[in-house]
């Protein structure tokens, strides 16, 4: 997959990112090609995002790592019991996720973070496969609309319930799709979508996993928060 070239919009917006860089990281060797998932082997949660961000994943070369959407995720998933710390900056740095798998429809960085139907479709075949190859899978969280369009055409529910956060719809096979909205910093810096609330449905996704619980941490979150 990460040899893939399939899309040429994607292929030529994601190498000159990595070719001109940001002046933060010019000094870094950016990624600059399609990214794989990342987490658990056993993960019965997975978690379908977008595609990479330009100076992010397509930088790092993992997902959601090294930009401020990561920064807020993997906080949330610390919080609730899916990772051993609250960080994700580089692919060399400590983080191991646990029952918790993290993906996305579109593996290249697109401009304006607007992928086409037809590069969503072209790169379909790698996320039917990768979450094949996971069959211990009880749960998927869609991480914005988009996400949850393509994980509910993927897994084959045409009669779905309109996206919106904490939705709840039931595969025919008993496995569950939650939606959340995405942790963009335009979610997330305008408090559509707040600490609480994702913690919330991550949560709702252990239990429906048969995850044990997550412990003090997000419980105490929610009770403060209040939302």
């Amino acid at each position: 997959m990460t040899a893939c070239r399939a899309c040429p919009r994607l292929v030529a917006w994601r190498e000159q990112v990595a070719h001109d860089k940001r002046a933060a990281f010019r000094d870094e060797d950016y990624w600059g090609r399609p990214v794989p998932g990342f987490g658990d082997p056993k993960a019965r949660v997975a978690l379908v995002g977008l595609a990479p961000a330009a100076h992010g994943a397509n930088r790092t070369g993992r997902m959601f790592t090294g930009d401020r959407s990561g920064d807020f995720l993997y906080a949330a998933l610390w919080r609730t019991g899916f990772a051993n710390q609250p960080t994700s900056v580089r692919r060399d740095d400590g983080l191991a996720l646990d029952g918790a798998w993290i993906t996305a429809p579109v593996r290249c960085a697109p401009p304006a973070n607007k992928p086409t139907p037809a590069e969503r479709d072209r790169c379909r075949p790698f996320l039917e496969r990768e979450l094949a190859l996971l069959g211990d899978l009880r749960v998927f969280v869609a991480l914005g609309q988009f996400g949850y369009q393509a994980l509910c055409g993927l897994l084959g529910l045409p009669r779905r319930p309109p996206f919106a956060h904490g939705v709840e719809a039931v595969l025919p096979d008993g496995r569950t799709v939650l939606g959340s909205y995405h942790v963009s910093q335009q979610n997330t810096f305008t408090g559509r979508l707040t600490e609480p609330m994702l913690d919330a449905v991550l949560l709702r996704a252990r239990s429906l996993a048969d995850l044990p619980p997550a412990g003090q941490r997000a419980r105490s979150r929610l009770r403060a928060g209040g939302d």
